[in-house]
């Protein structure tokens, strides 16, 4: 049989034509550059990877200007023990953070106490206005026993009525805020912050205070000004005067079922930035950002040069000093700081007015006054002779207070935490869009409420934000995006 000699030819003729044609295709995916390595920046390119394909989304890089990514969420050693020193409990029902947490397969790390053992005092700078019961036995029924009487103590300070209005305002806001991991179907990609809470019906809470809504509701003075006041202070270190949202989010995080991953909450960022074939670069701050029509210019402060079709940042600009061309437009926001102390040691009942280390409650939160230098002291950890405790401050406590706060000190290590929005009613946002073009910026929706979950919540809509923009179409007809609604309706219907 004869052989066609021109079979190789157009053999590799159309191997080439393929190759080509292959490679134009990547040529026409999109490069994105975010800025910030926390949950809110790693949560954009996991979504992006998820929702998408290489041929929409090609090179994704992550410049963090610390040496570690997580952000906020980090970890603080102390006497041999790792302990969380930002973002610390996930809800039960922070879904994105229990997907990414199967996802990633790390562990779910419960908390130490259940939930009616931990110990409370309220302290108002000369005495606890409030106090637990407790007790020396380990006994179960000495503990049960105890608890119940805990509980009807509280109802009879608080009012019973009070605690349950309490109770349904935080529910009523919890399911609301459960519409944003409803199916594509039903749920639109918002291009403002304005636009996803009045979706959801949460927008009416940022207009007011958390104390105007709570008297709205029916809640006592007494449970306002004492176990309210406690939580703002603990959660978001600020009074009651925080808007309505960020308080019923804070109230949210003082429930039930509270939990963290084992060894760290930062892992949930570090194991999606390395799940989602990201180039990153630490230790790198970017120092300006240029629009030169068909590309972003990020210059950093190494002197290099980087272009990318997208840029997105995913972290706070309030005290950053990156340059933007074209300037852009943000509303005035202050970042409220947090003052993390951790002490191995033993506090000075003398201190608290009482007569033993075992009067002193294992959790001291304060009422909103000038005359505690401290927000709340919980015990960590308890070892053989002294305990880790955990102090939150609004102002840096110095070494002499602490001095007068401990009789015992043999460790000391403070953090000062950027934490969040120092929050006012009405709120004000910050526009997903920067520029009107692909400039995105994730921590608009942090003046309406800030934890781990409602980083990963606003990250996955800038996720879609992008992909729709780019699309110029809604991009929910991908196969990933049908798959990873189904996941999410099955977890609404649950509930």
């Amino acid at each position: 049989m004869n052989k066609n000699p021109q079979t190789p030819l157009v053999f590799c003729t159309i191997l080439l034509l393929l190759k080509s044609l292959h490679a134009n295709s990547h040529s026409h995916s999109h490069t994105v550059c975010i800025i910030g390595s926390g949950i809110g920046g790693a949560s954009v390119a996991h979504f992006l990877r998820r929702y998408s394909d290489p041929q929409t989304i090609g090179q994704i890089t992550i410049f963090e200007r610390h040496g570690v990514v997580g952000g906020r969420m980090a970890t603080v050693t102390i006497a041999g023990e790792t302990f969380e020193s930002g973002a610390s409990i996930l809800h039960p029902k922070n879904y994105h953070a229990l997907n990414y947490t199967k996802y990633l397969n790390l562990r779910v790390k419960q908390p130490k106490h259940a939930d009616d053992s931990l110990s409370l005092g309220i302290w108002d700078g000369h005495k606890f206005v409030y106090k637990t019961l407790n007790s020396s036995s380990k006994l179960p029924i000495v503990q049960r026993f105890v608890a119940i009487a805990n509980s009807i103590v509280m109802l009879l300070r608080y009012g019973v009525f009070s605690l349950l209005r309490m109770s349904s305002f935080v529910e009523a806001t919890v399911n609301k805020f459960l519409r944003y991991y409803e199916g594509f179907e039903s749920r639109p990609v918002f291009e403002s912050v304005e636009g996803m809470l009045k979706w959801a019906g949460l927008y009416n809470l940022t207009t007011r205070t958390l104390g105007e809504e709570l008297v709205n509701v029916g809640l006592s003075p007494i449970l306002i000004q004492e176990l309210v006041t406690v939580i703002t202070r603990i959660n978001y270190g600020q009074s009651v005067n925080i808007s309505g949202l960020a308080g019923a989010v804070s109230l949210a995080g003082s429930g039930g079922g509270l939990w963290s991953v084992e060894g760290g909450n930062w892992q949930m960022a570090a194991g999606l930035i390395n799940r989602s074939e990201v180039v990153l670069h630490l230790h790198e701050e970017i120092e300006s950002i240029s629009y030169l029509g068909d590309v972003y210019e990020l210059n950093s402060t190494k002197g290099k040069s980087y272009n990318c079709q997208v840029a997105v940042v995913a972290t706070p600009l309030d005290e950053l000093n990156i340059l933007f061309n074209p300037a852009i437009s943000l509303p005035p926001r202050k970042l409220q700081h947090t003052h993390a102390t951790f002490v191995r040691g033993l506090l000075n009942p003398a201190y608290f007015g009482l007569g033993s280390l075992s009067d002193i409650p294992e959790l001291v939160g304060t009422t909103e006054t000038a005359d505690v230098p401290f927000s709340s002291i919980s015990i960590l950890k308890e070892h053989e002779k002294d305990m880790t405790y955990k102090i939150f401050s609004r102002e840096p406590l110095a070494d002499a207070l602490l001095d007068v706060i401990f009789s015992v000190r043999v460790e000391t290590i403070k953090i000062n935490w950027a934490a969040y929005p120092h929050y006012q009613a009405p709120e004000t946002y910050a526009p997903f869009i920067l520029d009107g073009n692909h400039l995105y910026y994730v921590n608009a929706f942090e003046n309406a409420a800030s934890t781990m979950e409602t980083s990963a919540v606003a990250a996955e809509n800038i996720a879609r934000l992008i992909l729709s923009r780019l699309s110029q179409q809604v991009y929910y007809s991908s196969t990933n995006l049908k798959s990873f609604s189904s996941d999410s309706s099955r977890l609404h219907v649950e509930l």
